[in-house]
């Protein structure tokens, strides 16, 4: 049964949605503990301090903002305590949005959204008409002991929520988007590049793509664990260099695109298609 992570009412102008949230997506992938080869245990890891020359314990840290090469100011966990912001069992909703507006840059974390029995039909109206008006709203809430600024938006039959990184979280790279001079490319070349694209545009389907890397590393520790030589043939790394003449370049990227479809096996119209695991109500 999946965890709550915040229970409370989300709400516009006088409705109330009571609603639990529950984690959308989380990252796998497998891990190692660090082990020493010699007798083969698990290491621990000690704290040391250069200064005094010796192990120091967990209950002598202190936490420190540094605001100088060697200069830190010290700050308690009960100064830190009184700065967090209260819990709230309320989301306001501050505005709507065309869903367009807000850029998948500002996107954080993903949370589900579930209506309480008695918010349901509210539920409802809201997520059809987000839908149908292709609107997002915009809502701020206290999420672990963090105001944060959220985005609710309709997926799949129900109401997914993005928290949102405030725009000085938002990196910018001097480099990004740097003009190299006048590019100014031939219509011949841009009329090509679209064509190349649509050939390969296709509808997105998510459990096409699977994480081959993570299946190597369990298919390379169960045949260790069995006691099977492992495979040590590295995977083919694909040779690239610039492109010195782009037209020519696209007309073969088209013919090699096309002559992979011919080969491609036909697929099954009206195949079951795998479905992405869903945390239940809980």
């Amino acid at each position: 049964m999946a965890s709550t992570v915040w229970k409370g009412y989300v709400s516009f102008g006088l409705i109330s949605v009571p609603i639990r949230l529950f984690v959308a997506a989380r990252e796998q992938h497998v891990s190692f503990n660090q082990i020493h080869k010699v007798c083969g245990s698990r290491i621990k890891q000690q704290l040391f301090c250069p200064h005094c020359q010796c192990v120091v314990e967990r209950n002598e840290l202190a936490k420190g903002y540094a605001v100088d090469r060697d200069s830190y100011v010290l700050v308690t966990e009960e100064e830190l305590k009184a700065l967090e912001a209260e819990s709230s069992e309320s989301m306001d909703i501050v505005q709507f949005v065309k869903l367009d507006d807000v850029d998948p840059i500002y996107y954080q974390t993903s949370y589900y959204t579930v209506a309480e029995d008695p918010g349901r039909r509210a539920y409802a109206l809201m997520q059809q008409g987000m839908e149908r008006l292709k609107l997002g709203a915009i809502a701020k809430i206290t999420l672990h002991q963090r105001e944060q600024i959220v985005m609710i938006r309709p997926y799949d039959q129900g109401l997914v929520l993005h928290t949102l990184y405030y725009p000085e979280e938002v990196r910018e790279i001097a480099e990004y988007g740097e003009s190299k001079g006048d590019m100014k490319l031939q219509k011949a070349e841009v009329d090509l590049s679209e064509q190349f694209m649509k050939q390969l545009t296709a509808k997105f389907e998510p459990e096409q793509f699977k994480d081959e890397y993570q299946s190597r590393v369990e298919a390379l520790v169960e045949s260790k664990e069995a006691g099977l030589a492992p495979k040590t043939g590295k995977q083919p790394k694909k040779q690239l260099a610039p492109v010195i003449n782009l037209m020519d370049a696209l007309k073969k990227s088209m013919e090699q695109q096309e002559s992979a479809e011919k080969k491609a096996p036909q697929r099954v119209v009206g195949a079951a298609k795998s479905t992405a695991r869903r945390p239940k109500a809980g």
